[in-house]
């Protein structure tokens, strides 16, 4: 029988069955969650996936209208020459053994702290990998949407074994929000950036890291603000590459006037851009985030695209390869997109939400040392020292004319770079605690 036979049942959907104090998780991925860290391997179910090739091989496209490309969304070359990869070339399986052999992938369940919000426990995979020295600090690498985990492949290796032994080295755990990739969705509503916070907090506790660093962009960049304010004896310093401070009422009267700086107007007009032309996915997933996971649940080519007309639109010139543009999407579409949709909604109800795209009134001032970089195509690129500091103690500002939105993706070095120049100042960036710990 064709692996497209039409008598292919699907897969049924999630499926949680406790046993004993561990669960398997069935969501097209084999996976136990017990109460503490353990080895885990990316196993996505075959039929599953021969599933998702049939339904890529099936696209019906949109047509076109006679305009310049991305001004509507994915063009439809964009759309066929993915769906022709899926269908003739893609291979999830020999991306699954990459996958493996890369990282060093586990599973755990954590239990929040006290929340009125969300008190089921949340199992959770991540990455982690230790350093060979002795005097490695341990760092939390935070990913955002539409990334995953994976962001973290090209700086891995540099944060773990540095060329220069005066640079810092780090231990480094890269989890996977609940939603996203092979941590599985929250199953009750309340699951916000507060509860992620309390979670990676909670994930660092389990790996005997009472203190850390934290590193992050998108959500990342988001969540390691909160955990400042929620965890300040753990949390040491931070270097942010999504750092969102707008202007104030004030700013916009000067901006209005003329009176504004360079850096000023670039950051009014990338902020004004951006909201109008390009955050249409943000608005539907803070609302309805259900509506659009319908479609993108039964779509591969869907998800995928929905995805890639952000991933495009925040890059300085990089090339997205097909494989890439398949691989990303399955982090979200392997589960379904749902609850990686539904953060956002969950997040603008609590408060923290991208309001002006600015933290929502539930984001604390940042006490502990902070670094940011900017990167040239990211949206907040431009945003003031001054700027920066109204949301916390914003020590170094690092301004980059090229890159973008996956800093780690796209300009390893540049990222790397200031993680060295940042976590390299004990004084500056507090890690002198370490050496006394």
């Amino acid at each position: 029988m064709s692996p497209f036979s039409s008598a292919y049942t699907p897969l049924c959907i999630a499926l949680i069955v406790a046993l004993g104090t561990k669960s398997v998780v069935s969501q097209n991925f084999k996976a136990t969650f017990g109460s503490s860290p353990a080895p885990f391997k990316i196993d996505v179910e075959p039929a599953f996936i021969k599933e998702t090739v049939l339904k890529a091989s099936l696209t019906r496209y949109a047509v076109d209208l006679d305009e310049p490309d991305l001004l509507d969304g994915p063009p439809r070359h964009n759309v066929t020459t993915v769906r022709d990869y899926w269908v003739n070339q893609y291979d999830w399986f020999d991306v699954q053994d990459q996958l493996n052999q890369r990282y060093e992938h586990f599973t755990t369940t954590v239990t929040l702290e006290p929340n009125p919000n969300y008190t089921d426990p949340v199992p959770l995979h991540f990455v982690h990998h230790r350093s060979n020295r002795t005097d490695a600090i341990p760092l939390l690498f935070l990913h955002g949407w539409p990334g995953s985990f994976m962001e973290v492949d090209n700086i891995l290796d540099g944060l773990l074994n540095p060329p220069d032994p005066s640079s810092p080295a780090f231990h480094v755990v890269a989890p996977s929000i609940p939603g996203f990739a092979f941590s599985p969705a929250p199953k009750k509503p309340g699951f916000a950036l507060r509860e992620a916070a309390n979670t990676f907090h909670s994930l660092m506790q389990q790996l005997n890291y009472t203190q850390y660093v934290v590193q992050g962009g998108d959500f990342g960049g988001s969540i390691l603000r909160v955990m400042a304010g929620d965890y300040p004896s753990s949390v040491v310093s931070m270097l942010s590459n999504f750092w969102l401070s707008p202007p104030n009422d004030t700013d916009i009267l000067r901006y209005q006037e003329g009176l504004t700086t360079t850096d000023e107007n670039t950051t009014i007009q990338n902020l004004n851009t951006f909201g109008t032309q390009f955050s249409g996915y943000r608005l539907e997933m803070e609302t309805q985030p259900l509506q659009v996971a319908i479609a993108m649940t039964d779509s591969p080519l869907g998800n995928a695209m929905w995805n890639y007309n952000l991933m495009i639109h925040l890059v300085d010139q990089y090339e997205w390869t097909p494989e890439q543009i398949i691989t990303w999407s399955m982090m979200y579409y392997i589960q379904g997109p749902y609850g990686a949709m539904r953060i956002y909604k969950e997040t603008l109800e609590e408060g923290l939400g991208f309001s002006g795209f600015g933290l929502g009134t539930g984001s604390p001032y940042v006490d502990q040392p902070v670094a940011i970089s900017e990167f040239l195509a990211d949206f907040w690129f431009g945003t003031p020292l001054d700027w920066a500091r109204r949301g916390g103690n914003v020590v170094v500002r690092n301004v980059h004319n090229s890159g973008g939105h996956f800093a780690a993706l796209e300009s390893p070095d540049l990222l790397l770079d200031d993680i060295r120049a940042f976590w390299g100042n004990a004084t500056l960036s507090n890690v002198g605690v370490f050496a006394k710990g």
